[in-house]
């Protein structure tokens, strides 16, 4: 069994999380500028086994595609391009910047800590992963 990979992707850095080989635990795993995530991706998956993709997909409060899509689904295409043979799912990413931001200041994280946005952005991907999985387990 293949890790499952989640991408929180940004104009500015992507946010990217994985599972352990048999799936049951998400955890951070970097924050990358986003003009250096091909060559990021390409080095992850040479050397890991990854079976699915979780890219964050972004939606306004009325689950139509928010702003920020512009800007995700050209890189999802590509992704899907690049990677033909790894499976790509979207998820809904909402909240999750908000709820990463209560994680950390709950976590007892100082404040100049919070206001990092790379441990932002990580921690984003892997609460998209997270519920991700947990979508799967209701299935």
């Amino acid at each position: 069994m293949g890790r499952i990979l989640a991408i929180d992707y940004g104009q500015k850095r992507v946010g990217v999380a994985a599972t352990d080989e048999l799936q049951i635990i998400a955890s951070g795993v970097a924050t990358v500028h986003v003009k250096d995530i091909w060559v990021f991706l390409k080095d992850y998956l040479e050397k890991e086994d990854v079976d699915c993709i979780v890219v964050g997909k972004p939606t306004d409060m009325k689950n139509r595609p928010s702003d920020s899509s512009r800007f995700v689904e050209p890189f999802v295409n590509k992704l899907k391009k690049t990677f033909p043979h790894i499976k790509i799912d979207r998820y809904d990413e909402r909240f999750t910047s908000r709820i990463a931001q209560d994680t950390m200041l709950a976590g007892g994280l100082g404040k100049k800590k919070r206001q990092n946005k790379a441990l932002v952005d990580t921690i984003s991907a892997t609460l998209i992963l997270q519920s991700y999985m947990e979508s799967l387990n209701r299935q």
